[in-house]
């Protein structure tokens, strides 16, 4: 989480946020801003079981959408998501925040869907009712960055940015004898101005390709400046994941207009690059080939962790395995059938493991009271240690070591995994020499043109010593050219 130093520290104000990721984007804000956050949400939720006295005892306000009608009256529903409206704006004037999703739905689209008015006619509902000369409430974008949105335990960056500035025309309440044109005209303004707002906040791209080219430009840029530098190279943290790429997408937005054709060629090179990076199944800093002097123990500590993860682990996970992986895939498969859009997969397997994967623990503990029965019968006498547990200790002990051995079974396949990536690179490296040290000279080639190209820029953030982006306050800061400086 970043950000929290530009919220406003008194009065009520409204979050808006795009919509990635069906109901882990409003939990996530819940859990993490700092403040009691109101939401509304359609009033069909209220109806599921768990979850709607979940979001009554939290607060929520039912929101009657009209395309949710069905068979209801449109007008009743017209009149009850009014009365709704005027609820939540009034907890907002009163000092309260809320959240809302200007877009009106959830997707999977890596940039903003055309955002509705709805937002800018709420806000003006919550500023008529304050005093003339009174603070109006703030409005604050929120950028919400997922690693991998669709995997389980995916890491996340809730940032919270600085308040739109509204033109003084907006922040005063509209006249009472506008008529619905003014209104209307005033509405697209104050909606244009979240828009931009909400932009700067996630770094929309057109397509899900070019996304995937500025983060890889992203990459280029931090394993070139590392190498360089002579730093080792980890894994970044999500606020600086998303950093390096605001600065990316910065120089793009800006270069875009002003150079057109320079970044489409610059951007052709890189799709070249890339293609022939996934080709070999390399990531950018996996190019450069550890030292020599440390090559011999490198090797003996890779097969030690071959040795490891593949042998001596697996039987000890063994009751995690048995006990959660069925719920596990069960869950996948629900998640498919139920998830009527990708976006909503994960949301459909977070609600079903908080139901199933507990059954599966419960369950397990039963068996192991009934097999303690049963062998108590069929096998007596049996050890005297497992006697003194009796039945009820072996369904105990049966569940926790079902959770703890679930936990350390999830980190077990990123480990593994891990694994077998670091013994494809090494042999990778050994096999296609000729090609790693061509891909280096072109991701060396590249970073000097994109050096040079964004030279006068003045981008968010600043680079490390070390060759990392770190935060415009950080004292870590240095000055240098391009991406690389601020």
């Amino acid at each position: 989480m970043s950000g929290l130093e530009h919220l406003p520290l008194d009065g009520g104000g409204v979050l808006v946020a795009w919509h990635p990721n069906g109901m882990i984007d409003p939990g996530l804000i819940f859990a993490w801003f700092p403040k009691h956050v109101v939401f509304g949400a359609r009033d069909g939720l209220f109806r599921v079981p768990v979850l709607g006295q979940v979001m009554k005892a939290v607060g929520t306000v039912p929101i009657f959408r009209a395309q949710d009608a069905d068979d209801d009256d449109p007008v009743a529903r017209r009149a009850a998501n009014t009365r709704s409206l005027a609820v939540l704006a009034e907890r907002v004037a009163g000092g309260a925040w809320t959240c809302l999703f200007p877009e009106g739905d959830s997707h999977d689209q890596p940039h903003l869907l055309q955002l509705r008015t709805g937002t800018a006619r709420f806000w003006d509902q919550a500023r008529a009712l304050l005093p003339d000369d009174a603070p109006p409430p703030a409005i604050v974008p929120v950028g919400l960055h997922y690693d991998q949105k669709n995997a389980f335990r995916s890491r996340v960056l809730l940032s919270f940015h600085p308040p739109v500035t509204l033109p003084a025309d907006l922040q005063a309440p509209p006249s009472p004898d506008a008529t619905t044109e003014q209104l209307r005209r005033r509405h697209r303004r104050l909606t244009a101005v979240v828009a931009d707002g909400l932009s700067s906040a996630i770094q929309p791209a057109e397509t899900w390709e070019k996304h995937h080219l500025m983060h890889r430009l992203r990459k280029l840029v931090r394993a070139e400046r590392a190498r360089r530098a002579g730093a080792p190279l980890g894994r970044p943290a999500m606020s600086e994941r998303q950093l390096g790429f605001a600065r990316v997408w910065a120089a793009y937005e800006t270069r875009r207009r002003s150079h057109p054709d320079q970044v489409d060629a610059l951007f052709l090179k890189v799709r070249e690059y890339d293609a022939d990076l996934r080709a070999l199944l390399l990531e950018d800093h996996e190019l450069d080939g550890t030292p020599r002097a440390s090559r011999s123990f490198i090797a003996a500590a890779t097969v030690g962790q071959v040795l490891v993860v593949y042998g001596l682990l697996p039987p000890l996970l063994l009751l995690g395995y048995a006990v959660n992986l069925p719920v596990v895939i069960t869950l996948g498969v629900l998640s498919r059938v139920f998830a009527h859009r990708k976006k909503d997969e994960a949301s459909v397997k977070l609600l079903g493991g908080l139901l199933m994967l507990p059954l599966g623990w419960a369950l397990s503990g039963f068996v192991a009271w009934r097999a303690h029965e049963l062998a108590a019968v069929a096998f007596a006498p049996l050890p005297a240690a497992i006697v003194a547990a009796g039945p009820v200790g072996a369904a105990i002990t049966t569940i926790l070591l079902s959770v703890i051995g679930g936990m350390v079974a999830l980190r077990y396949v990123r480990l593994s995994r891990e694994t077998a990536h670091a013994v494809r690179v090494r042999l990778t490296r050994a096999r296609q020499r000729a090609t790693v040290r061509d891909l280096r000279r072109v991701r060396a080639h590249l970073f000097d043109v994109l050096m040079d190209f964004t030279a006068d820029l003045d981008l968010p953030g600043h680079v490390a010593a070390d060759g990392r982006v770190v935060e415009e306050n950080d004292p870590r800061a240095s000055q240098e050219g391009g991406l690389s400086r601020r």
